[in-house]
């Protein structure tokens, strides 16, 4: 034989052992064999009987996708597309009737778990009793971590690191794929400008390119670059889109959006994180100016599914869509299931709405059977994508080997330092140096639970590090700390008073330890007001009787009204919820071991009643009037306020060029200098601002930040590269991008360079 003809018989001879089949003679069976190697190779649409091609890992997953559509009956392509709970109630008692009584064709399930051997339990009734054995996909709300709870990502945002970000992503989508959770809700990405909502903890803040770049960096931290690898799991967008803008603050209410607002405020970080690979979005609660999202085909199909591309598939909220009918724009769970899935949403989530009408939707011919098919294609591609057909079981791993890794704890912490915002520290009152005594007053100081913040996954108190044990262990040996709680966290008791003025009273500097409870923000808990209960206030403004030096530590979900408790203190340290690793930070910053570098992402008001109050609001008819007259119209800390204990000496900031043509490219830099003390790390914010444009637009609009660290007594140059299709365009109404020529303002604090783009 050729070289070429004994090589395919080798192949064959391979195959032929593969498939436990007897060689006969060779020139009898040669053509056979040919056949049958091509056939098990792929070239060939269909494979042997017990190997179909959906099950061979060897072929396009578009192709295992049609082969397994075409085998799939109305009832089952339905199943998918619905998701349950598990793990709720897992007594070892009743695991195994909980898994029995779930469908062995369920699509997804929402896994409360925390290790992999329930979710194994019902993955093998998915795999073996089954027709098809199409594996389940587990889900959780794993928001800022699964058991390694770094900060709420309100407070993320203010380190201005998203590469940080990322990595701590990385490790929560490692501890979720290790415990049995292939998929996450998240990141939330949605603009919010009202702190009264209790979701704001769960976002980047009240600026929309902040939130794009923070929601790419967690797309990319979650799935990394290949879906099917043990320590990814897949992301969700949510919830799409204008959930922030609730009316009042008040949680799943009514949002007027018009669609200029839509595009220019609400649609970026949503496209942004499409462009970045996220496999899923999550419709949103809201009722948009008298469309539901969940039910806006013009958002869900004709925006995210034919204009930006998306082929993941959209799940509701936990109960969005039988909802609907709440909302007024349907009768019954089966009419919310037809305009629900009509509009764009594949997968229902604890609405008991598609398994119970969609398939009779179908057969009545109100819902297409090309679009089932469609919708079960996108949650199959993901199944595929996330590798489950082959690996549809986790291995089950002790928790010291997945769970609060050293090297996962230690991101947390530098995570939690980044985050802390130093809001005042006047007359250098922080650090604190050569300070015999510390009073440690507040009910804050030994909390633990609260300092995880809302959604904290499967986060424990017990692995919480309390503010007080990390000042234990900064001050060892230096100061003597006292304690006193003075007061609990609301209510009108005020006996802890006497306690705490007399622990004060002995003390050199006061830390009083304030803030909110976890469950005071996250999903509905909205709050009338932002300022903390009266009887933190109260216990503020005894303590300042005594003369000693305040500094405030407050850990919130949102930001605080502060307005009474400003004049009272000489330090306000905001630390948010910073999950399991807070304490060292906090007083690492404390003690000047840590320099802070936190910035706010989101404006602390003067007053509740400024609200709504951020930094790019658009330009008023009358500049100078229009003001409050009974309070300051303006807030009391500023978007991207954050102080440092070193000194920073900003240059002049240049541009390349003062006129450019389309097509061109501009480098605008700015030398800065580190004039104090300490090394430090400084964000510059890049804005621009269109004085004049045929659609008015915001005073200023963020559209590049940079983190750099400056040593003492060295300096750096921050360049922001910008391409004015990108960073000068606007968009209109129906999401157009359009650039016009003129003058543009590239501002750097309260430097300004101009640039006229000409045609």
């Amino acid at each position: 034989m050729t070289r070429s003809t004994n090589n395919m018989y080798k192949q064959i001879l391979t195959v032929s052992t593969k498939y436990h089949i007897p060689m006969m003679n060779r020139n009898q069976t040669f053509l056979c064999l040919v056949l049958l190697m091509l056939w098990s190779t792929g070239t060939y649409a269909q494979t042997r009987k017990d190997q179909p091609v959906y099950k061979d890992a060897s072929q396009p997953i578009e192709s295992r996708i049609d082969d397994l559509l075409s085998r799939m009956t109305l009832e089952e392509k339905v199943m998918q597309l619905n998701q349950y709970t598990l793990g709720r109630n897992n007594n070892a008692n009743n695991v195994e009737e909980t898994v029995k009584e779930l469908s062995a064709e369920i699509g997804s399930l929402i896994y409360f778990d925390s290790s992999a051997g329930l979710r194994n339990t019902a993955q093998r009734k998915a795999m073996n009793e089954s027709r098809l054995g199409i594996p389940i996909l587990f889900a959780h709300d794993v928001i800022h971590g699964f058991r390694t709870v770094y900060p709420i990502s309100l407070a993320q945002a203010c380190s201005w690191n998203p590469g940080l970000v990322k990595q701590a992503c990385a490790v929560a989508a490692q501890e979720s794929r290790m415990s049995g959770t292939d998929w996450t809700f998240s990141p939330m990405i949605d603009v919010a400008r009202d702190g009264r909502w209790g979701r704001v903890a769960e976002g980047y803040g009240e600026d929309p390119y902040t939130n794009a770049v923070f929601g790419v960096a967690s797309v990319q931290g979650y799935q990394g670059d290949d879906l099917s690898s043990p320590t990814r799991i897949a992301a969700c967008l949510k919830h799409y889109v204008g959930y922030g803008a609730s009316e009042a603050g008040r949680d799943y209410m009514y949002t007027e959006i018009s669609g200029q607002t839509l595009w220019d405020t609400y649609m970026l970080p949503y496209e942004e994180g499409i462009k970045a690979g996220a496999a899923t979005v999550m419709s949103c609660f809201n009722d948009i100016s008298g469309t539901p999202g969940t039910a806006s085909h013009y958002i869900l199909t004709e925006i995210l599914k034919e204009r930006w591309q998306h082929d993941g598939f959209v799940v509701s909220d936990w109960g969005a869509i039988q909802q609907l009918r709440s909302q007024g724009v349907a009768a019954d769970r089966k009419e919310a299931a037809q305009k629900a899935f009509l509009a764009g949403v594949e997968m229902d989530m604890m609405n008991e709405c598609y398994d119970n009408h969609l398939a009779t939707l179908v057969e009545e011919g109100t819902v297409p059977m090309s679009l089932v098919d469609d919708a079960v294609r996108r949650v199959l591609r993901l199944k595929f994508r996330l590798g489950l057909f082959e690996n549809p079981y986790t291995p089950e791993i002790p928790e010291e080997e997945r769970l609060l890794l050293p090297e996962n704890v230690d991101i947390a912490r530098q995570l939690a330092e980044e985050s802390m915002v130093l809001l005042k520290n006047e007359n250098h009152t922080l650090p604190l140096k050569n300070v015999s005594k510390i009073a440690v007053i507040g009910p804050m100081t030994q909390e633990k639970d609260h300092l995880l913040g809302s959604w904290y996954g499967h986060g424990r108190g017990r692995d919480v590090e309390s503010i007080y044990e990390g000042l234990e262990k900064e001050f060892a040996g230096t100061s003597q700390l006292l304690y006193a709680q003075g007061c609990a966290f609301d209510g009108e008791d005020r006996s802890g008073f006497a306690e705490a003025l007399r622990t004060a009273a002995e003390a050199d500097v006061l830390l009083v330890c304030l803030g909110e409870k976890r469950a005071w923000s996250g999903e509905n808990a909205s709050r009338s007001t932002l300022a903390l209960p009266a009887i933190q206030e109260e216990l503020v403004e005894e303590l300042y009787a005594l003369g000693k030096p305040i500094v405030l530590i407050l850990s919130s979900g949102r930001p605080l009204e502060l307005c009474r408790l400003e004049p009272l203190s000489n330090a306000i340290l905001e630390i948010w919820q910073p999950g399991i690793a807070g304490g060292t930070p906090l007083a690492g910053i404390l003690s000047g071991r840590v320099n802070p570098s936190g910035k706010l992402s989101i404006t602390f008001p003067y007053s509740t009643g400024q609200i709504p109050i951020y930094y790019n609001h658009r330009q008023s008819a009358r500049t100078n009037q229009g003001k409050y007259q009974d309070i300051p119209s303006t807030p009391l800390y500023e978007f991207a306020h954050g102080l440092s204990y070193t000194t920073y000496e900003y240059g002049t900031l240049t541009a390349s060029a003062t006129t450019l043509k389309r097509g061109e490219k501009l480098i605008v830099e700015i030398p800065m200098s580190n004039t104090g003390a300490m090394d430090g790390a400084e964000t510059v914010h890049w804005f621009i601002r269109d004085p004049v444009s045929s659609i008015s637009r915001p005073v200023k609009e963020l559209k590049h930040f940079e983190k750099q660290l400056i040593r003492q007594g060295e300096s750096r140059t921050f360049r922001f590269e910008i391409d004015p299709e990108r960073d000068f365009s606007f968009v209109d109404a129906t999401g157009k991008r359009f650039l016009e020529a003129g003058e543009y303002q590239v501002i750097v604090k309260d430097q300004v360079v101009k640039v006229q783009l000409v045609d």
